[in-house]
C-alpha cells in the first residue's frame, strides 16, 4: 500500500527542504507586512480581513464656549486582503525517485516545482505595482552607473509622499546591483561605516534602506501614447480640483495608456506643473483617449488644457515599505481533502513564516507529489512604493 512506503519522515524531509528552496528565492514576501495573517478565521480560499487605513483629522482653532463644538465624524477606510490565490506545483515520481527522497536525496523535479510555486507567489506580489505611483529615475536606464543620485530622487519622492522612515527596502533587479556594486559609495568602507559589502558583496543596510537583489523584479510595458510629442490634454474649461480621480481629455488619436502607465500634469505649453506623479487605472477610448482614471487623486488643481506627460516602458526596481503590502498565507491542513490522498504534512517556517503543504497520492505505479499554498495580499498604503525606473 501507499501509505506504507510514503513515510511521515520522507514528508517532513521533502516538506523542510522545499521550505529552504521557497525561501531563497523570494523578496517581496520578506517585506510585505503579515501581521493581519491572524485576524484570517478560515484556511479556505476567499477568507478575507479587512485592513483598517485610518482617515485624515483636521484641526482647528480652540474657541472656549459654554456649548461645545460639533465634532466631524471620521470612517477609516477599508482595504480587503482576501485569500484569493491557491496554487500548486504538481509532479509524479516513480519507487526509485522516492527512495532516493528516502536517502535524503531531494529529486529535481521536487525542487523545480518548489521553484515555480515560489517564482509565482513572488510574481503575484510584484504584480500588485499598478497600484503605485510614486516615480523616480529615467525609463529604460539602469540606475547607479556612475552614482546614487538615481536612489536619493526615490528617497526624496518617498519623503514628499509620507512613506514611514522605517522599515525601508531598496528592491533591485541584478543590473541595478551590478552597478551599485561598482561604486565607490558602496564598496569603502569609509563611506559605508562598516566592512560587511567588502566581505560578502551585498549592499545592505545604505542610506535609509536594507537593500535586496532579486531575479524577479518585472518590467512595465507602457501604452503606444508618446510624449513628449503632441501631447493629450486637459478637457474641462472649468479645471478640476484636488482630490478627482477621473478627468475627461482631449488631443485626437494619440495612443494608448495602460494600467499601470505612470503620467504626470505638467501644466500649459511654456509653463511649470506639479512633480507629482500618478498611475493610470484605467481609460476610455482606446487609442484615442477621452477619459483617464487615475491614484491618487490630484494633490494640486489643474487648469484646462494642461499636457499630460507619460513615462516609458521600465523595470520596476523599488523602494518600499513594509506596511506598503499586506501579505497573508493560510496553513492548509484543515482545508477540502482530496479523496485519495495518501499523506498529507503542513511546515512552518520559523524565519518567513511560509505555510506550504505537501499531498502524495499513490497512482499506477507511480506516487504523485504536490505542493500547493494558500494566499494574498493588497497594496494598503500606496504612497509607500516608489518606483526606481530601470
Amino acid at each position: 500500500m501507499a501509505g506504507s512506503i510514503v513515510t511521515t519522515n520522507i514528508l517532513g524531509t521533502v516538506v523542510a527542504m522545499g521550505l529552504a528552496t521557497l525561501r531563497e528565492r523570494l523578496a517581496l514576501v520578506m517585506i510585505a507586512n503579515r501581521d493581519y495573517e491572524k485576524e484570517i478565521t478560515a484556511a479556505k480560499r476567499f477568507a478575507t480581513v479587512n485592513v483598517a487605513v485610518p482617515a485624515a483629522v483636521a484641526t482647528r482653532t480652540v474657541a472656549p464656549d459654554v456649548v461645545p463644538p460639533a465634532v466631524t465624524a471620521v470612517t477609516p477606510s477599508m482595504v480587503p486582503v482576501t485569500l484569493s490565490e491557491w496554487k500548486e506545483a504538481p509532479f509524479a515520481m516513480d519507487d526509485k525517485g522516492l527512495s532516493q527522497v528516502d536517502r535524503g536525496i531531494l529529486p529535481m523535479q521536487a525542487a523545480e516545482a518548489i521553484k515555480g510555486l515560489a517564482n509565482t507567489i513572488e510574481d503575484f506580489l510584484w504584480s500588485l505595482y499598478t497600484k503605485s505611483y510614486g516615480y523616480a529615475g529615467v525609463a529604460g536606464t539602469t540606475p547607479f552607473a556612475t552614482d546614487l543620485s538615481a536612489y536619493l530622487e526615490a528617497r526624496k519622492v518617498a519623503n514628499n509622499q509620507l512613506m514611514d522612515m522605517d522599515p525601508r527596502f531598496m528592491v533591485i533587479d541584478t543590473d541595478a546591483e551590478a552597478n551599485a556594486l561598482g561604486l565607490r559609495a558602496i564598496q569603502d568602507a569609509s563611506f559605508r561605516g562598516d566592512t560587511d559589502g567588502i566581505i560578502n558583496g551585498q549592499i545592505g543596510r545604505k542610506l535609509g534602506a536594507l537593500w535586496l537583489m532579486t531575479q524577479r523584479v518585472p518590467f512595465h510595458t507602457s501604452g503606444t501614447y508618446a510624449y513628449p510629442g503632441t501631447p493629450y490634454e486637459v478637457n474641462n474649461g472649468a479645471g478640476y480640483a484636488i482630490g478627482i480621480k477621473t478627468i475627461t481629455v482631449d488631443g485626437g488619436a494619440l495612443g494608448t495608456l495602460v494600467v499601470g502607465d505612470i503620467i504626470q500634469f505638467v501644466g500649459l505649453t511654456g509653463t511649470s506643473g506639479h512633480t507629482q506623479t500618478y498611475t493610470v487605472v484605467s481609460t476610455v477610448g482606446g487609442s484615442t483617449i477621452t477619459s483617464i482614471t487615475f491614484e491618487p487623486g490630484l494633490v494640486v488643481a489643474i487648469v484646462d488644457n494642461e499636457d499630460i506627460a507619460k513615462r516609458g516602458s521600465h523595470r520596476l526596481n523599488s523602494l518600499i515599505h513594509r506596511d506598503a503590502i499586506a501579505f497573508a498565507m493560510a496553513p492548509l491542513i484543515d482545508t477540502v481533502i482530496v479523496p485519495g490522498a495518501t499523506n498529507q504534512a503542513v511546515a512552518i517556517d520559523e524565519v518567513s513564516g511560509l505555510s506550504l503543504r505537501l499531498e502524495v497520492t499513490r497512482q499506477h505505479r507511480q506516487v504523485q507529489w504536490s505542493f500547493d499554498a494558500l494566499y494574498g495580499a493588497s497594496v494598503v498604503r500606496p504612497n509607500a512604493w516608489v518606483r526606481l525606473a530601470g
